[in-house]
């Protein structure tokens, strides 16, 4: 009796990402044939399996996984091939070997785990059958979640998703004595801006809170959790006393004059933090790292509602912070104000972190702050914005409290908003909204997110549809150009 021998490679046709694994389950031998069954695990992706006998045999993908894509012309080598595997489920292939003209017995098995990365498609399709239009959103939003954990900094986890990122800053706020280690990068250098970083995970909570079933069925539930959580963790680590907060790690001439990699960062280079404090406040760091709070403790209640009430708890002392000492952050954070000034002073974003403190809590305490600042900054957050991001805040409030509330006046403060950039803002030549130099497709995007809360509220919803979905197709590529790109 002879000895077949085969071989079980995992391999993937991707080009990045982690590597998977391949796990060898169970093998049955009868006469003249043998069957096999292997796991595989990973992220989502297209796979391969090559199998190689010594002998030849007749192989039938008989029980489940997968389908033989192509055989060698001596039935020696075989690959199979199936559906992609889906991120976080275990994908199981089962074969059988008929070796009728091979009678043998004892075969002798080897396969290497997963010689090849299995993660996600690359370059992701975001229009898969190249129509106008017809978009995969769910490619895009998990794109737009790759590209946040690209931009982690600290000790990363296990289970991370671009492979090529390392653990990076570890020594973040010893100069303090403080652990100030996570957080996010700044765009494209190694400063954490606390002021932008805050609005960025206000963002992402809202849209979790307002579209979670969108988030459900991309199948990026868990990953943009983990995107807002790994924002949020790092606001705890921040916020050190009732009133002591700290609103920046690392010096930004000193780290624009580094180029290299985070995880290569000079040992001998101190990255510095700094704090607010209540000699001088800073009620528009403070409010908008509080807003992002209160918004993540609505995204989290459901799935883990103690870590809802810790976020709840410090967004609820980060505000009294804010309004109890009031200054724009940057007259103590001296640094920041080269690259994320608040030119639109602190009044939008105590009003800011109110409204979602009232969203979180259904207080009507919190009712009365909002109209308190309404009365104070009435000019500001009574007028039309004509942008919203990390700086001014307005519009947002426009139209969160518009949801929050029902009430008419805010309703009209959004309209009159989403009406002046659907009907009278500048326009690039092929329909892009232009509202700053800085960053146009975001202020675009931004303003169609705007716009389709308006809609979701009953203002002018087919108008602003129309608009809204007309800015996030210019950026995926109605013009033939996606800048969904790197």
């Amino acid at each position: 009796m002879g000895s077949t021998i085969y071989t079980i490679i995992c391999l993937s046709t991707l080009v990045a990402g982690i590597c998977g694994t391949c796990t060898y389950k169970v093998r049955t031998e009868f006469s003249g044939a043998t069957q096999a069954e292997f796991d595989m695990t990973g992220e989502t992706g297209d796979w391969t399996i090559d199998v190689v006998f010594d002998a030849k045999v007749i192989l039938h993908v008989i029980m489940q996984g997968g389908t033989v894509k192509t055989s060698g012309p001596d039935e020696l080598a075989f690959t199979i091939s199936g559906d992609p595997l889906k991120a976080g489920e275990t994908h199981t292939v089962a074969y059988e070997a008929r070796y009728d003209d091979n009678p043998g017995a004892n075969l002798i098995r080897h396969f290497n785990s997963c010689l090849g990365p299995v993660s996600t498609v690359w370059p992701i399709t975001i229009i898969p059958d190249g129509e106008k239009g017809n978009y995969n959103y769910s490619a895009v939003i998990h794109a737009s979640l790759l590209f946040y954990e690209a931009q982690r900094s600290g000790k990363l986890p296990t289970d991370k998703r671009v492979h090529w990122r390392g653990d990076s800053m570890l020594d973040d706020g010893k100069d303090v004595g403080k652990d100030l280690t996570g957080g996010y990068f700044d765009a494209g250098d190694l400063v954490k801006f606390g002021f932008p970083m805050a609005y960025t995970i206000t963002m992402l909570a809202w849209g979790l809170v307002d579209y979670e079933d969108a988030y459900q069925k991309a199948g990026e539930l868990e990953n943009v959790r983990n995107a807002i959580k790994w924002g949020t963790d790092y606001f705890i680590k921040c916020h050190t006393s009732d009133t002591e907060f700290y609103g920046q790690v690392g010096n930004g001439n000193e780290d624009h004059a580094v180029w290299g990699r985070p995880e290569d960062w000079p040992k001998t280079k101190v990255r510095p933090a700094y704090k607010v404090t209540a000699a001088h406040g800073g009620s528009d760091l403070l409010g908008e790292t509080s807003a992002a709070l209160a918004a993540a403790s609505i995204a989290f209640a459901k799935s883990d509602p103690t870590y809802s009430a810790t976020l709840l708890t410090h967004a609820k002392s980060l505000y009294t912070f804010a309004d109890k000492h009031r200054s724009t952050y940057t007259a103590e954070i001296t640094d920041a104000a080269n690259f994320y000034k608040s030119w639109s002073g602190f009044g939008d974003e105590l009003a800011w972190a109110a409204t979602w403190l009232l969203r979180a809590t259904n207080d009507t305490q919190y009712k009365a702050e909002v109209d308190k600042h309404f009365n104070e900054f009435g000019k500001q957050l009574m007028g039309q914005p004509t942008q919203f991001g990390w700086d001014d805040k307005t519009a947002g409030v426009q139209v969160l409290l518009a949801e929050v509330t029902g009430d008419e006046k805010y309703k009209t403060l959004a309209k009159t908003f989403c009406d002046w950039v659907v009907n009278t803002a500048p326009k690039s030549p092929k329909g892009m909204v232009y509202l700053d130099q800085w960053g146009p497709l975001r202020h675009a995007a931004n303003a169609a997110f705007i716009c389709i809360q308006a809609a979701k509220v009953g203002v002018n919803p087919e108008a602003y549809k129309k608009f809204s979905e007309s800015q996030i197709g210019y950026i995926l590529g109605d013009t033939g150009r996606s800048f969904v790109v790197g």
